[in-house]
């Protein structure tokens, strides 16, 4: 579809408000599901983040790496094992992790940035020991999986205050220097609170937070926090959304302003939440 110049004249001046509103605010994005393996949304993505960089918001990127993780434990012959959504991990598996998220993952991202233009730096919890952990308190044996004590935000505001965009892997260690293996979508929750962030992104691989789960078109547009509670209860949060949407609630309570869930699915998605009234996914207020 051809689009004229007066039409491409339209929409950037329809977008002003959105660029005044988030010019020189922190922006958390946590990239994962298929928009993380299929190479056109992967590009698409990419080009988002680059875009709104340039035009002046302060883009943290927070990835996972779940498939890749699997994969390369298949190619040593060694079974994933996941504990309530959770992925066991002994000590050969927390190296895994580390070199493919740290390793791998983040430095193709940032390579991938890099080929839209635009100037990305790879972190991980490590780093300048910006995330501390500890084994994660559960009922459950989970090894190495670790929950977060602090998070030393310099190493991300550096980063930022470069021009670079901050592309995090999470992993972290303990005083002792234990790696632990941290839920990207809890650290991405703990980050934006951190810095401050003005929303928290989570992409998924569904359009949002669904009344009917077998119906797309039954999305909830809006959610206050106060609400998930009797949304669980009632069934229409359930499964996997679960743990997801207590991320979005925690960052949220610490002090983000919002929190969205979006189908990263569809192309140019992020620039659809944020550069338009309608929105794309569920907002959590």
């Amino acid at each position: 579809m051809k689009i004229s110049n007066s039409d491409k004249a339209h929409v950037l001046i329809e977008a002003l408000p959105y660029l005044q509103k988030y010019y020189n605010k922190v922006i958390v994005i946590k990239y994962g599901g298929n928009a993380m393996v299929n190479d056109e949304l992967k590009q698409a993505v990419m080009s988002d983040l680059v875009l709104l960089s340039l035009v002046g918001v302060k883009v943290v990127l927070v990835h996972g790496g779940g498939p890749e993780i699997t994969d390369m434990l298949g190619k040593i012959g060694k079974e994933s094992r996941f504990v309530g959504g959770l992925r066991y991990t002994d000590a050969e598996t927390a190296e895994i992790v580390q070199m493919v998220l740290a390793g791998k993952i983040s430095k193709d991202l940032v390579g991938l940035l890099t080929s839209h233009k635009g100037k990305a730096m790879g972190l991980c919890g490590i780093d300048g020991n910006m995330i501390t952990a500890k084994k994660i308190n559960s009922k459950d044996d989970l090894g190495f999986v670790g929950e977060i004590d602090s998070i030393d935000v310099k190493p991300i505001f550096d980063t930022l205050n470069n021009g670079y965009i901050p592309v995090i892997a999470t992993v972290a260690c303990d005083s002792y220097g234990q790696v632990y293996n941290i839920n990207a979508d809890t650290a991405a929750a703990r980050i934006a609170a951190a810095v401050g962030a003005e929303n928290l992104i989570l992409m998924t691989d569904i359009r949002g937070l669904l009344r009917d789960k077998n119906d797309e078109e039954s999305l909830i547009p809006v959610v206050n926090v106060s609400e998930v509670p009797h949304l669980i209860k009632q069934g229409i949060i359930s499964g996997g959304m679960i743990p997801k949407i207590e991320c979005c609630v925690e960052a949220v309570r610490r002090g983000v302003h919002k929190t969205f869930i979006i189908d990263g699915r569809i192309p140019h998605s992020i620039l659809i939440e944020m550069f338009s009234n309608e929105g794309i996914g569920t907002m959590f207020i």
